[in-house]
């Protein structure tokens, strides 16, 4: 299936790792070129050069704090000059959820919850609103929201509140920027693989006096498949949804986890 996104210009955010960087290499891979935006310019330039030299796309790299106006404003005005245009935006900055032990109630602060809901809600929000001018003087744009599966489960307060901050956003930015072309949707990973996981599932295995063996096959277990998806497996999707192709999806969320849980989703 041709995908109709050579040429197209995109911004995703936490790109230097992770599900963002798997994103970026993605949609570079179907012809896109990337503002690859971070905070680490170490890595981000990393990052850049690395599917720059893969793909043979334009990719810039962008230092920027979503979780900021003034820095979230500049990077935009940066990504437009540099690419001429952006007719994409995949949010995926945020502190990455299941990395340690989850806050019990008596251990959540304000600073830790404000925290986590500036920059991954309201910095999902204000790069869509920088943006969204942009997409609507074209007539044409995704926005693609990466989210979480604790949106749908309990277990940890401030990733489910968080999670389901940002499908309310999605929902109602799609309704809002539907009539001009622009399709809002959000993914929801479940446990994913990233170049962080063999730490994680070393630290877990040091703690509990296991093997990694059986704390990755417990890790993948929590899904239908019992394969632990890969940052490349979600990606695929995300790109899919930054397609032309997907103009039927607009305002739902797409979970992409392996088939997690046993509740019916309708």
């Amino acid at each position: 299936m041709d995908l109709q996104l050579h040429g197209k210009c995109a911004i995703v955010t936490g790109g230097s790792r992770g599900i963002g960087k798997a994103v970026a290499k993605g949609l570079a891979q179907e012809g896109v070129d990337v503002a690859l935006v971070a905070r680490d310019e170490a890595a981000l330039a990393a990052a850049a050069a690395e599917i720059a030299s893969l793909t043979g796309r334009r990719i810039f790299a962008i230092a920027a704090d979503t979780g900021n106006d003034s820095s979230v404003r500049s990077m935009v005005q940066r990504a437009v000059e540099s690419l001429g245009r952006v007719d994409i935006l995949v949010n995926a900055a945020a502190k990455p959820g299941g990395q340690g032990p989850v806050p019990r109630l008596a251990e959540i602060t304000d600073e830790l919850f404000f925290e986590d809901m500036n920059v991954k809600v309201m910095g999902y929000l204000r790069c869509a609103r920088e943006i969204a001018p942009h997409m609507q003087a074209a007539g044409w744009g995704r926005v693609v929201n990466i989210s979480g599966l604790a949106a749908r489960m309990s277990n940890s307060a401030i990733g489910s509140m968080r999670n389901v901050a940002v499908a309310a956003m999605t929902k109602n930015l799609a309704d809002e920027l539907g009539p001009f072309g622009i399709n809002v949707t959000i993914v929801h990973p479940g446990i994913t693989r990233t170049e962080k996981t063999p730490g994680v599932i070393a630290a877990r295995a040091q703690a509990t006096g296991r093997s990694p063996e059986e704390i990755e096959k417990e890790m993948a277990g929590g899904n239908a498949l019992r394969h632990l998806i890969t940052a490349e497996e979600v990606a695929d999707v995300v790109v899919f949804l930054a397609s032309p192709r997907s103009v039927a999806i607009n305002g739902d969320a797409i979970a992409a986890g392996g088939g997690v849980g046993r509740a019916i989703h309708y």
